[in-house]
């Protein structure tokens, strides 16, 4: 094994901002707004606040698919949080998420808008909200809701174990990469037994469960993930390929996955979403082209 062998922790951990590798400028030991800045709103009773990373995606795919199955009060505005600018602590922003994480939720629907925050609240929310993609059968709903809080408590360990120290942390330390490696595979194992005994994760139907996993075991399954494709042999977990293959087909999802996303082909970059023909008509080449 290697890896340094020379830190000894102090007794009391003192901040070292020149250790934050590539984050430095957005991560602190501290919570709360860092300045002024009031969000925008827009008309729709929805808004938005989020980045096209997969917690922001796995909201964005649960409004298309609401409003494809016909719910007009699902309409929204997604607006751009850029993170790597520190967007996500205005003081607008931390009002409606004090976390200071995208993605954020403000439903305006009603007499007093109402915030939410944590991507499986907000998958939560919306979905008792319009009564889709959650089972009613105890039994059933009992298995989504489990499969959505295990994507909360283990995709910590794919997005800031394992990838944060295979492809961000300034060093390789093959001792971190190991550790976190061995438990997303692992997490994929789990996922493929399951996936082998039923078609989504809850049962026969797909809920908010496969929408809350999808982006971030769907996207390591087809290679979108930290270039780790071949380092982890997803294409072995047959069940999950053929998964993460059913629900990409899906035309909500591509849609989803097209929201407030700033990398990639400028054709599949929709940095805001205002309007259902914007994916249309406002894509980040045809904004661009116009320019």
């Amino acid at each position: 094994m290697t890896g340094s062998s020379d830190y000894t922790p102090p007794k009391i951990w003192t901040w070292n901002k020149a250790n934050g590798g590539a984050f430095a400028n957005i991560n602190r030991p501290i919570a709360g707004p860092t300045h002024d800045k009031e969000l925008p709103v827009g008309r729709h009773p929805l808004q938005l606040y989020s980045l096209g990373t997969p917690n922001g995606v796995k909201v964005t795919i649960l409004l298309e698919e609401l409003l494809a199955r016909g719910h007009k009060g699902a309409e929204y505005d997604a607006w751009l949080i850029e993170i790597g600018k520190g967007d996500q602590f205005g003081s607008g922003f931390v009002d409606v998420n004090p976390n200071s994480k995208i993605p954020a939720l403000l439903d305006r629907s009603g007499a007093e808008p109402i915030r939410v925050f944590e991507s499986g609240s907000i998958l939560f929310y919306l979905a008792e909200k319009f009564s889709e993609f959650l089972p009613k059968d105890p039994a059933t709903r009992a298995e989504c809701m489990s499969w959505l809080f295990w994507q909360m408590g283990s995709a910590p360990y794919l997005g800031g174990g394992f990838g944060h120290f295979y492809a961000y942390a300034p060093t390789k330390i093959e001792y971190a990469i190991d550790r976190f490696a061995m438990e997303v595979k692992r997490q994929l194992d789990v996922l493929d037994r399951r996936l082998g005994e039923v078609e989504y994760l809850a049962g026969s139907d797909y809920t908010i469960a496969d929408m809350a996993v999808w982006p971030w075991y769907g996207g390591l399954a087809r290679g979108w993930q930290y270039g780790a494709a071949e380092f982890l042999q997803v294409e072995d977990y047959k069940n999950v390929q053929r998964w993460a293959e059913a629900i990409f087909q899906r035309p909500a999802v591509q849609r989803g996955r097209m929201v407030n996303r700033t990398s990639g082909e400028p054709s599949s970059q929709l940095r805001e979403r205002h309007d259902a023909s914007d994916f249309e008509t406002r894509t980040q080449d045809k904004l661009e082209a116009a320019s």
